[in-house]
């Protein structure tokens, strides 16, 4: 059985782990064997260790915290392939992409990358990462974009993320989060979840529930996850969206969860994802939104028109227009007829196109083409 190696850019759990990691679950030992490539630090290192997979270290930095050369990467990387009998290694990230690109010629074994992001791209990257053998975008609108910057169209493939149907599907709510929040039964909580970036434009969702402030009092506002950046611009973006609920009188109704575990059991217990990115290649959360039930509304940005349909699986809005996101809420909070059938049809959209079973084969069909030749 091939043994197939994963390079992870950090310890950290972000959509495009989740993403690997549902796959692997799926691949393991059906297909192939796995070791994780990782720095030691980080809580993907617990979710390594519960699936009993090996993991290897790679630090790209010395201990004073410099980079080290390209040539003692790969001298790295060679030893670990050598002692893991690695037979491909593969980048899970367009920035271990790019490093690994840089030394694809300096290995001894063959290199695949994801690029799960739509961003402007230097010469230099692009032609590393033309270095790999193939290349998977998460969405046709990823695989575009990035051929429109240079990358070689018979490298890069796409194949989408999945979402597992099982653990996302829809449930009775237990009321477990309107008991943590303090907040009445009849609360209507609605969520955006995702990094805090200006990509993903939390801050829209914050001025279209200003407008809805004096319209329905029993709307309470969810913000999931974190933001990473330490950028002034990334603070004062975050600092943003508070500002707004505050300056508002309507502190009490904005929730900030933080990072959550288990987001399955979060999807079961709002009524409404808002997903107002102004960038998006694939959204894990639209995927685990719709196999979970949840009426969407999203924007009409990067890859999530593969996913949803507007009026049929999601109410669907142009980005940067909070009045928009607004004008959708109304809607679908005064018609439980269209949230109910916008979610039915997202759910069967997960099932018949995202499922993890068939994504994740479809990722194995790459690494054994590689393999083949």
């Amino acid at each position: 059985m091939q043994r197939i190696g994963i390079l992870f850019e950090y310890g950290t759990l972000n959509g495009g782990e989740h993403s690997m990691l549902a796959a692997i679950d799926h691949l393991q030992d059906r297909r192939f064997q796995f070791v994780i490539l990782a720095p030691q630090e980080g809580p993907l290192q617990a979710e390594v260790t519960k699936r009993n997979l090996p993991l290897q270290i790679v630090n790209f930095r010395d201990s004073s915290g410099t980079r080290i050369s390209p040539a003692e990467l790969a001298s790295n990387l060679n030893q670990i392939a050598a002692d893991s009998e690695l037979e491909v290694i593969h980048a899970n990230s367009l920035t271990m992409g790019r490093h690994l690109g840089a030394i694809a010629n300096q290995l001894n074994v063959p290199t695949t990358s994801h690029i799960r992001d739509i961003m402007s791209l230097s010469k230099a990257a692009i032609r590393d990462l033309n270095q790999h053998q193939k290349l998977i975008a998460v969405s046709d609108a990823t695989r575009e974009f990035h051929i429109n910057q240079g990358i070689d169209p018979a490298r890069i493939q796409r194949v989408y993320n999945g979402v597992d149907c099982e653990k996302f599907q829809p449930r009775e709510s237990t009321g477990y989060l309107r008991k943590q929040l303090s907040l009445p039964a009849n609360a209507i909580l609605i969520a955006t979840i995702g990094q805090i970036c200006l990509r993903k434009a939390q801050v829209d969702l914050a001025e279209a529930a200003v407008v809805l402030k004096d319209q329905n009092l029993d709307l309470y506002y969810l913000i999931v996850g974190e933001r990473h950046s330490t950028k002034q611009e990334s603070i004062d973006f975050d600092q943003r969206i508070s500002d707004f609920f505050v300056q508002a009188g309507m502190a009490q109704r904005l929730h900030r969860l933080g990072y959550v575990a288990n987001i399955s059991e979060l999807m079961n217990e709002i009524d409404l994802l808002v997903h107002p990115a102004r960038q998006e290649p694939l959204g894990r959360v639209l995927l685990e939104a719709a196999a979970s039930g949840v009426p969407i509304i999203a924007t009409s940005v990067g890859g999530t028109l593969e996913i949803l349909q507007d009026r049929r699986s999601a109410l669907i809005v142009e980005p940067q227009i909070p009045s928009a996101i607004t004008s959708a809420i109304q809607e679908l909070l005064s018609s439980d007829a269209l949230q109910n059938a916008i979610a039915t049809r997202a759910r069967q959209v997960a099932i018949k196109k995202f499922n993890i079973p068939q994504r994740a084969d479809e990722l194995g069909d790459v690494w054994q083409q590689v393999l083949i030749k």
